[in-house]
């Protein structure tokens, strides 16, 4: 008889806030139009890949740590990018795992949406 492993706890997620729902229809609208990207629901998510790899998580019903926030995926995070993520206050680096493959990025005007595609890009082009 085999035993029952302890179930892990689920994160809370947070509703996303209405803001941030009409910021990623305009993301992904953009998203949808590069080569090569398919887009699928996942848990309270739309997530964004390019071929079969994941790259983005922009919140539908639900965000991550704040109602005003989505995911990107690098792995590895070059140096540099790193050091630019960590001078962005925008971006949460202290709060993640070592070797942690999704950062978030904090919405908070319109204004930052040209920033969250820069480095919705700069994921893009790391899913290759």
């Amino acid at each position: 008889m085999k035993a029952k492993k302890a179930k892990r706890a689920r994160p809370k997620l947070p509703h996303a806030s209405e803001e941030m729902k009409q910021w990623s229809a305009m993301l992904a609208q953009e998203l949808s139009t590069w080569p090569k990207v398919a887009s699928r629901p996942m848990f309270g998510f739309q997530g964004f890949y390019r071929g079969r790899r994941i790259f983005a998580a922009l919140p539908v019903t639900r965000s991550i740590n704040t109602p005003n926030a989505f995911m990107f995926r690098i792995k590895p995070m070059p140096a540099e990018l790193l050091q630019r993520a960590k001078t962005d206050s925008r971006i949460n680096t202290e709060g993640r795992v070592p070797g942690a493959k999704w950062f978030h990025f904090e919405v908070s005007a319109e204004a930052d949406l040209r920033d969250a595609l820069w480095w919705l890009n700069q994921a893009y082009e790391r899913a290759k």
